[in-house]
């Protein structure tokens, strides 16, 4: 696909949002939207044959990695065929048919430029960025722009293009890294403020995760703010999205006071620690309605919170069962066989709730083996989930599809029936229907 002068923004994606050409009233209508995730960044869990191909003595866990084993000339040709395939027209006619009314792309720093000792395979990516924005359009799906990896890493995660030490804004390279960073969103947003784009990619995110935890908050304030100031002055006029980093929704009152259409980005999960993981069946549907629904109205108010939240991920896996989710070759917190490194990491005892009879087997299978009860679990906390974040500006669901979880795919979700057909259209209510007592009605909380 190629760029033409001409484009049309009067679609719309459904009767519930406007057309591209006229103004989506953020904070009044709900964004309900999907990411496409692991496509111009591979994740070992979105797609975990890529890194099964590897003897695990060699160490690939993550797109870097596996880029330099391969070479520069198998790893284009290898991650391009992946962009090929993995995210088509279809892909986007496909969300627009779920009802989802905007996309998430996340895209790593090497769509636009690589440095010293990088293994990415550079710029290809690009290509696909935009053809992904046009093939939105044409369905009248608006884009959030998400620079889902930054110089130096923003968190040390895999997803993040490469595992291991945070230098973003940290470390001997820190500073130049973030001034890298800086320089990749003047480029970026330059270019994403052209007439051409207005319309469509309604947010721009600045990065991904940001792990706050580890980084000195002040240089990341700092940052965010200096970055703000670059994007604003290229001309970009949507909203600029930052992430919570961890901090909690509470903190973040107050922050970029005089800095307008910023939005306050938090991702929501209940697996990746080992309170919330090992909540029943029915205690996952009440923390979702009772503790995330309070949370998004206490932070969209300003007097208790920042004000304009949206949820940039959630899921709705019970179990951190998947292959690969905690890194390649690292077990699950569900079936306590998380061997991670470092030894601080590691989760030895089972934490599902109750701690015996932990097991991933249903789960991980085939999802026609799923016993009724729960398969109406999952479909329940989806909903409840949906709702919960309604009450701030909406959600964007990670991801649309994976190889084969189909827990974390929304589009096999669809296919299993444990999700809405239509985004806008559910059976369950936070505040009007009442959550049932799964173990009551025969599901085995340990699965």
């Amino acid at each position: 696909m190629g760029l033409f002068d001409e484009y049309d923004d009067s679609v719309q994606a459904n009767s519930n949002v406007p057309p591209l050409n006229q103004g989506f009233d953020y904070g009044k209508t709900p964004i309900r939207g999907v990411n496409v995730g692991g496509w111009l960044i591979i994740e070992p869990f979105i797609t975990p044959s890529y890194f099964k191909a590897f003897d695990s003595k060699l160490g690939v866990v993550d797109e870097y990695t596996m880029s330099a084993e391969l070479g520069p000339i198998s790893a284009k040709v290898t991650i391009e065929k992946h962009y090929k395939e993995f995210v088509t027209e279809d892909t986007f006619k496909e969300i627009r048919d779920a009802g989802l009314d905007h996309v998430r792309i996340p895209f790593g720093y090497w769509a636009v430029k690589t440095y010293d000792n990088d293994s990415y395979v550079p710029n290809v990516s690009w290509r696909y960025l935009l053809r992904a924005i046009e093939w939105a359009r044409k369905y009248g799906l608006r884009v959030k722009l998400d620079l889902h990896s930054v110089p130096g890493g923003a968190n040390g995660w895999n997803h993040s293009g490469r595992l291991g030490p945070i230098g973003w804004l940290n470390g001997p390279n820190g500073d130049e890294n973030g001034k890298s960073s800086l320089e990749i969103h003047a480029q970026l947003a330059e270019f994403f403020s052209q007439p051409r784009y207005q319309n469509i990619i309604t947010m721009y995110g600045l990065v991904n995760e940001p792990r706050m935890t580890e980084l000195k908050v002040d240089r990341v304030l700092k940052w965010t703010s200096d970055a703000y100031t670059v994007v604003r002055d290229k001309g970009y006029k949507g909203k600029i999205i930052f992430g919570d980093g961890f901090r909690g929704l509470s903190t973040w009152k107050g922050a970029f006071s005089g800095l307008d259409g910023m939005l306050l980005d938090v991702h929501q999960y209940v697996i990746f620690n080992t309170q919330q993981i090992s909540l029943t069946h029915s205690g996952k549907i009440e923390f979702a309605c009772n503790t995330w629904g309070p949370q998004m109205i206490a932070s969209m108010d300003k007097t208790t919170g920042f004000g304009p939240t949206i949820v940039g991920e959630w899921g709705q896996a019970d179990t951190d069962c998947t292959e690969y989710l905690n890194n390649v070759g690292v077990g699950s917190r569900w079936e306590g066989t998380m061997n991670a490194t470092p030894a601080n990491g590691q989760v030895l005892t089972p934490c599902c709730p109750g701690g015996k009879d932990c097991s991933c087997k249903m789960p991980n299978g085939d999802p026609k083996d799923y016993t009724a009860e729960y398969r109406r679990f999952l479909k329940m906390f989806a909903e409840a989930q949906m709702h919960a974040f309604e009450e701030g500006w909406g959600w964007l669901y990670w991801t649309w599809d994976t190889e084969s979880s189909t827990q974390w795919s929304y589009k096999k979700s669809l296919v299993a029936g444990i999700i809405p057909d239509k985004a806008y259209s559910r059976e369950f209510n936070c505040e009007l229907d009442k959550i049932p007592d799964f173990k009551a009605l025969g599901l085995t909380e340990g699965n």
